[in-house]
């Protein structure tokens, strides 16, 4: 039989769908599966969202350090080190 993440083979799920359809009846496993799929797309919506939110900051914080380190630069220091490297004097 076809096996499903490891432990659910075919028998669980026949199982499966036979004591919903006795829990719920048939007419409805549709908006069963319909409020179902809407909570999946949701779930990955929200873990998507989450993931764009981490993501921002860590980009925030990289141009907040790359901020600081360029107001530590001091343009004078920058001319006077190209000038007394520069190979034609």
């Amino acid at each position: 039989m076809i096996q499903y993440a490891g432990w659910l083979g075919g028998y669980e799920i026949v199982l499966i769908v036979v004591v919903v359809l006795l829990l719920f009846g048939g007419k409805k496993i549709p908006e069963l599966a319909k409020g179902l799929g809407k909570g999946i797309r949701e779930f990955k919506t929200a873990t998507e969202d989450s993931d764009l939110a981490k993501d921002i900051k860590d980009v925030a914080s990289e141009v907040n350090d790359l901020k600081k380190d360029a107001q530590k630069l001091d343009p004078r220091n920058i001319t006077k080190s190209t000038k007394s490297s520069d190979p034609k004097k």
